[in-house]
């Protein structure tokens, strides 16, 4: 049976401009639109994406005890021109660091692209999402 997780609760309070405090549990962060003193909450949202299947990748290669030292993700997110300016496309690409067979990170990046990345799952699926990566052996 699948774990219950509770729902994500937060809440943001105005300090000036168009500047949030956010805090949900202990976690605080701000939101700027301007993005100086945080994040924008486009920025925001990239990051939760890039950050989702970033630790899905992880989790997926520790469980299969491969041998790697390093992952770096790499996000260019697209918008477009007119309001809402949503992302209309994403490129995404993974620098893995380390000896993995590329299949298996092919596989791993499938996983969470097609089940378990909640954040790909809660946008848009007409989003042009590519996801590219290099597996390299050096340090």
């Amino acid at each position: 049976m699948a774990e219950t997780k509770p729902p994500v609760t937060l809440e943001l309070i105005w300090e000036h401009d168009l500047v949030l405090a956010g805090k949900s549990g202990e976690v605080k962060m701000t939101l700027d639109s301007a993005a100086v003193a945080g994040p924008s909450p486009m920025q925001a949202l990239a990051f939760g994406l890039a950050g989702c299947m970033a630790m899905d990748l992880l989790h997926i290669l520790k469980k299969g005890r491969h041998d790697f030292k390093g992952l770096r993700a790499d996000l260019t997110g697209s918008r477009a021109d007119a309001e809402p300016r949503r992302f209309t496309k994403v490129d995404l690409h993974y620098t893995i660091n380390g000896t993995v067979p590329d299949e298996v990170v092919q596989r791993g990046i499938d996983l969470s692209r097609d089940k378990y990345c909640s954040v790909w799952q809660s946008m848009r699926q007409d989003i042009d999402f590519s996801i590219t990566f290099k597996v390299s052996a050096g340090v």
